[in-house]
């Protein structure tokens, strides 16, 4: 392991001390969390400083940042959208910044129609939403700047190429949908913060506005808001019939969900409430008139389809059409008169079709263990185009024929792992309380379980999100030096249904990380490795994951890399979105679910002289989902409590945010660096 070369930088500890709920806890980093402070940009300017000297030191990190680079260097391409006989597809060559936009008209020429790689000279603005109108002329998309969660909408004439002079400012975790007439979309958008605070301020009450085209953004109409209550997160999208408008409301990030539907024949006569009450988990599908069809948990943990009808919407009158079944039922598309159902089985990724009556039609073919990503299809087309991927493979692109029952594949993957050298198996580990925690094992076939084998843990375990194959250059230049990648599904995700999503949340958090900790204790016992070769890997809520497991358990492994987590859970919900999180952490401002969240918390569970495994932790200076200060006070933390064990390092990304349109070469640069970190600590012998 490459030593320090001097002392972490001097961090001031301040007498700061909050009172929670009768319990003083001392906050002394708290100046961290202002990332405009001069004193705080010298904190993390000394702090990048040090982890480049370091990095700079690991003699295999330009080997592994070309490998990284070249393997980086692939086409990629999103599923396509088709739209008035026009197909609009996102496409990366290779290391281009930003993904273009390309469209092929319906004489079958294709052109660039939008590249946001114009649009700034670091290639830090980028392209985070579109619409386009069912004619498939008007394009209207969204940008961000640095990573940033604010987004622009601006709207594009697709056979001319050129904008409109319709702008629309402070719109927030927002999709767009078109009016059936193309006069307009309607979008979310929140109050703009006081300036200076964009990046910090709650974000709260958001509405539902509708922007008519030729229109100032300021004088957007209001379609649906509720200031009374600022925690509803309400998303609006037209039926298929474009009769009527769909607001499916959300409490944070709880999935329990309300649907109200407008008449917008009969705008005046207001919303009727179609499924109320917040009691389960509700997505619309499609609608035969007033009948909608929805994909809801309610009486089906798994997830099923029902038919509830606009004037008998009491759940005694829901018609079952798609009964819960093997499998969790994760997304369903109306397409062709059939509904195309994806489900998770194991965590694999399974289709079938189904008739508007239910009747069973078949499943489709994929072509092996792997994830579904972007299914896509529309009720007047019979063909379906949904992406594949896998640990191995970057992602192909698919198309089946529902009248046909054709399968084909329109776009190989732009790089894959030869197949014949990679391997993927299914094994469990056994929690603390008997649950059994499966995992994906990838790696060389030439690597065995010999008890030295460096691995790669990741999770997530969280929000009811899914963990499935999916791939990363990172994991494949891993696995290809020879490494074992070991992705566990956790409970608190979305894998297998409403209480495998419990059993990880709330009161139940702790059983994520004893999962996870598990699957590394395991791991050991199986044979494959020992503590000193697992580095855990984790993002966001992954992030918070590895911070909770490397305080709790920081016997278990030999690195770990944090990037973009929640580290302080007693200030977590007083910044931007964080509010919203408490559907999994619970609410510190509640004196019982205090106690949950303080019981973990990883910045307050650091303790003085103990020999923590080798720390990087990653975020970026615009992150405004996950604050910066979370990773900054946790570093200072781990920093001072200096315990004799492995380095703890910093990496603040600059003009970079949570993740979210990061630009190919700060991601190829980040990536690398990760690397050298995992093959100077758990990797020493990885060739």
């Amino acid at each position: 392991m490459t030593a320090l070369a001097r002392d972490y930088p001097p961090a001031s500890r301040s007498d700061v001390v909050e009172v929670h709920h009768g319990e003083p806890v001392a906050d002394p980093y708290r100046w961290l969390e202002d990332l405009d402070s001069p004193e705080t940009r010298s904190f993390v300017a000394a702090q990048n400083a040090l982890t480049e000297e370091w990095l700079a030191a690991v003699e295999s990190r330009g080997e592994i940042r070309s490998r990284v680079e070249a393997l980086w260097d692939h086409p990629r391409h999103g599923v396509p959208l088709d739209r008035g006989g026009r197909l609009f597809e996102l496409v990366n060559s290779g290391l281009q910044d930003q993904a273009v936009l390309r469209v092929t008209d319906v004489d079958g020429t294709d052109r660039l129609l939008l590249d946001p790689n114009e649009l700034s000279s670091d290639g830090t603005v980028a392209l985070v939403a579109l619409a386009v109108t069912d004619d498939g002329g008007r394009l209207a998309y969204a940008t961000s700047a640095a990573g940033s969660d604010w987004m622009t909408w601006r709207v594009r004439d697709v056979s001319s190429g050129a904008d409109l002079d319709d702008v629309v400012e402070w719109s927030k975790f927002s999709t767009a949908s078109w009016a059936k007439d193309g006069s307009g979309f309607y979008y979310g958008a929140i109050e703009r913060p006081e300036p200076g605070a964009e990046l910090l301020a709650e974000s709260r009450s958001l509405s539902v506005r509708f922007h008519r085209l030729g229109e100032p953004g300021p004088a957007d109409e209001v379609v649906f808001a509720a200031p009374h209550e600022p925690a509803w997160l309400p998303r609006a999208e037209i039926t298929d019939d474009g009769r009527y408008l769909v607001v499916t409301i959300e409490r944070g990030s709880f999935p329990e969900a309300e649907l109200r539907v407008l008449d917008l024949a009969r705008p005046d006569e207001g919303f009727t409430v179609l499924v109320r009450g917040f009691t389960a988990k509700t997505v619309y599908v499609t609608n035969v008139g007033t009948d909608f069809y929805l994909l809801t948990d309610d009486g089906a943990e798994r997830g099923r389809i029902v038919a509830v009808s606009l004037d008998r919407s009491d759940p005694a009158d829901f018609r079952e059409v798609v009964g819960e079944g093997e499998g969790t039922l994760v997304d369903a598309a109306f397409c062709g008169g059939r509904l195309v159902c994806h489900y998770l089985v194991d965590a694999q990724s399974v289709l079938r079709v189904r008739g508007l009556d239910g009747a069973s039609e078949r499943d489709v073919p994929l072509p092996g263990i792997g994830g579904v990503g972007v299914l896509e299809g529309t009720p007047r087309s019979s063909v379906v185009r949904f992406s594949f991927g896998s640990f191995t493979e970057s992602g192909s692109i698919w198309a089946h024929d529902l009248a046909s029952g054709e399968t084909l594949e329109t776009r190989p993957s732009g790089f894959r792992l030869d197949p014949a050298d990679y391997t993927t198996e299914r094994v469990f580990a056994r929690s603390v309380d008997g649950t059994a925690i499966q995992m994906f094992l990838s790696h060389r076939r030439d690597v065995v379980a010999d008890g030295d084998a460096p691995v790669l843990l990741y999770g997530y375990g969280g929000f009811d999100v899914p963990v499935t194959p999916f791939f990363s250059v990172a994991h494949a230049v891993w696995m290809e030096r020879g490494g074992v990648l070991a992705v566990a599904v956790l409970r608190g995700g979305g894998e297998h249904g409403r209480s495998w999503h419990d059993a990880g949340r709330l009161a139940h958090k702790q059983n994520v990380f004893d999962d996870f900790c598990a699957c590394a204790r395991d791991l050991c016992t199986m044979g494959w490795s020992r503590p000193e070769r697992i580095a855990i890997s984790g993002r966001s809520n992954g992030g918070l994951l590895v911070g909770a497991c490397l305080t709790q358990h920081p016997e278990l492994f030999g690195a770990a890399v944090a990037e973009v987590g929640v580290f302080d859970l007693l200030r977590f919900h007083t910044f931007t979105i964080g509010w919203a999180w408490t559907s999994d952490y619970g609410d510190p401002d509640d004196p019982e679910q205090y106690l949950w969240v303080r019981a973990y918390s990883p910045v307050h569970h650091v303790s003085d002289g103990v020999a923590y495994p080798p720390v990087l932790l990653t975020t970026g200076d615009h992150d405004d989902r996950v604050v910066p200060g979370h990773s900054l006070k946790f570093a200072a933390t781990l920093q001072a409590a200096r315990g004799g064990g492995g380095p703890v390092l910093l990496r603040v990304d600059l003009a970079a945010g949570h993740g979210a349109g990061k630009p190919t070469g700060k991601s190829v640069a980040e990536r690398a660096d990760v690397l050298a970190f995992l093959d100077a600590t758990v990797g020493r012998t990885l060739r």
